[in-house]
């Protein structure tokens, strides 16, 4: 039993030592990348795949459980992957030019985001819908520090705040086709099924009656 313990500690050690070694730092990182990626994918995914499903997908509870665990696998999987092919790319050009400058980051990127999400489905769907409502904004602010627009005098966000409402809201209802599955079942909620109610038991408590009255 001590042999085993001691063997333990031998091959942490070792490996402690491995991790400490500058020369294997780049892959190690991609490796370390592969990890977080998994991980944050997981931690992002899951609780969102739980509410969603249970607010507004039917089925017995094993469908449910099932739906959340695969839309959880593929979004930790998918970024892993990503992390994985983008620092590896990095690292790659790093080494071949000699330094790291600012196109690296945007070829890599788009080799991997090429490769892991761009397969159109509802998971990679939604995570480039969420990116590209932050590089808007970032682009946005990008333009006016570095001077091609002028400073506002006035906060520009209630007016985008008003038009993007604006906007898909007349979408919702106009040409709800448009729009992504989970934005019509949230909206669908949110707007339809508040104009329909029975009783006290619909109006209050539950959203629809379940019964057969």
């Amino acid at each position: 039993m001590a042999d085993g313990g001691d063997a333990l500690r031998s091959l942490l050690r070792a490996a402690n030592t491995l991790l400490r070694q500058r020369r294997y730092h780049a892959a190690l990182a991609v490796l370390k990348g592969f990890r977080n990626g998994a991980v944050y994918g997981a931690k992002v995914r899951a609780p969102h795949a739980l509410v969603m499903t249970f607010l507004f997908k039917s089925g017995s509870l094993r469908e449910k459980l099932q739906s959340i665990a695969q839309a959880t696998y593929t979004h930790s999987r998918n970024l892993a992957y990503f992390v994985f092919t983008y620092k590896g790319l990095m690292a790659l050009q790093s080494r071949l030019q000699g330094k790291k400058i600012p196109f690296h980051s945007f070829f890599a990127a788009c080799i991997g985001g090429w490769l892991v999400f761009g397969d159109n489905n509802p998971i990679n769907s939604q995570i480039i819908m969420y990116l590209l409502s932050r590089i808007l904004f970032g682009l946005s602010r990008l333009a006016v520090e570095k001077g091609y627009i002028p400073q506002p005098k006035q906060d520009p966000f209630p007016l985008v705040a008003a038009l993007i409402w604006g906007t898909v809201l007349w979408l919702f209802e106009y040409h709800r086709q448009t729009l992504q599955p989970s934005l019509q079942s949230s909206m669908t909620y949110l707007y339809d099924d508040s104009n329909v109610w029975h009783d006290v038991s619909d109006f209050l408590i539950y959203n629809k009656r379940t019964d057969s009255k």
